[in-house]
């Protein structure tokens, strides 16, 4: 959990942000301060902070005094989520509820050309969730790019 802290409010790399040659009309981005920051490098306008917009938290399956590698505790939270573990709160559908109700109301409110910043946790459920409501777009891959922009049409 301290790792998770420490990310949190780690500083943003700095890179170039290819817009893709779009007009961005409107920008929502996550609350948390890396990402309000890589918003704010990409869009000159007003940025709408929404918390739902946050990396999905990671809970420890178990507590220890035993260090273990980062890699190792990821494996266990990822493997801990996926059984639907009591430890990982919110759980798959909990996240898919509410991506869902999220991209309905940035969609309903703002129409085109919205720019939509946060992480890569909540941008492969967000991406599921653009499909289902008629969107097209890249896929993410299993990394997906800090600073990059995936643009997906309707």
């Amino acid at each position: 959990m301290e790792w998770v802290k420490e990310y949190d409010a780690s500083e943003i790399e700095e890179s170039e942000i290819d817009l893709g040659g779009v007009d961005w009309k409107t920008c929502y981005s996550s609350n948390l301060s890396r990402a309000e920051k890589t918003a704010s490098r990409a869009f000159d306008g007003e940025i709408i902070l929404m918390k739902e917009l946050r990396e999905i938290p990671l809970s420890p399956f178990f507590r220890s005094k035993v260090k273990l590698p980062l890699a190792i505790h990821l494996l266990f939270i990822r493997l801990a989520w996926l059984m639907k573990h009591p430890s990982q709160s919110p759980g798959k559908e909990e996240i898919i509820r509410l991506m869902n109700e999220t991209l309905n109301r940035i969609i309903e409110n703002e129409g085109e050309d919205i720019l939509i910043v946060c992480h890569g946790g909540v941008m492969m459920f967000m991406r599921k969730e653009l499909l289902k409501h008629g969107f097209t777009g890249p896929k993410l891959g299993r990394r997906v790019e800090h600073g990059k922009v995936y643009v997906f049409e309707k």
